[in-house]
């Protein structure tokens, strides 16, 4: 495993999230004006990442993955429940579906670079699939966490700075998996992986959908299932 090669597609996966942000502030005005639409798509890249990545690759490397899932679930919900106590009036909740997506991003940004440094475990060909994988879902991440942080009313600087923050995870847990988690068991990488999804799908399922449906726009379905789309094509023409 060359550390340069980890080093090097870790980075251009988290550069494509960036590049995902600079989309959304090159729209800015249309972003603005139409950030329900951003949280609708969000939901689905969110819960299709998840289900269709996350989840079975989870359950390969761990048997019992759908536990993690559950648990992965129930701690956002300490998280924004129990830790993060609040009143849920809306300007209030939008900060909080920031602060929490910001929170989940993070994590699953970080487990993207591990995934690169164990990809290239396998050799050169492995590792640079695997890395296409990631980057090309890098950059639905980084529009979906902009629109997110858009919808909450955060200023451009604070979104631009939080977006690039957790875009620079993706090779800082590349380099972290590479010199401390070579010998992490398969099984370790699946619980983390897990836990992860089972904060998407709360992220989506409890927060996200229902701030979409505070206004009934067809638009939002159609934004939702663009969002699964994409990502289900991703992993359609990667085989992944």
């Amino acid at each position: 495993m060359n550390f340069t090669n980890v080093f090097l597609y870790s980075s251009i996966a988290g550069a494509a999230a960036i590049f995902g942000t600079m989309i959304v502030f090159y729209f800015e005005r249309w972003a603005h004006d139409n950030s329900i639409f951003l949280i609708s798509f969000g939901a689905g890249v969110m819960l299709a990442i998840a289900f269709l990545d996350l989840i079975p690759e989870a359950s390969a490397a761990y048997p019992g993955a759908w536990i993690m899932v559950f648990a992965g679930f129930l701690a956002l919900y300490v998280l924004q429940n129990i830790i993060m106590v609040h009143p849920c009036h809306d300007e209030e909740c939008k900060t909080h579906l920031g602060v929490l997506s910001t929170v989940g991003f993070s994590i699953h940004s970080l487990l993207d670079g591990i995934i690169v440094s164990v990809g290239f475990t396998g050799g050169l060909v492995l590792g640079a699939l695997t890395s296409v994988a990631v980057i090309l879902h890098k950059m639905p991440d980084g529009v979906t966490i902009t629109g997110i942080l858009v919808h909450s009313g955060a200023p451009r600087k604070k979104i631009f700075i939080f977006s690039v923050l957790v875009a620079l995870l993706t090779p800082v847990g590349a380099v972290v998996s590479f010199f401390f988690l070579r010998n992490l068991p398969q099984g370790g990488f699946g619980i983390l992986i897990a836990l992860t999804a089972g904060s998407f799908i709360y992220l989506a399922a409890s927060d996200l959908l229902p701030e979409s449906h505070k206004i009934r726009h067809n638009g939002n379905a159609v934004s939702f299932f663009s969002g699964v789309g994409i990502v289900a094509l991703i992993g359609r023409l990667l085989h992944i």
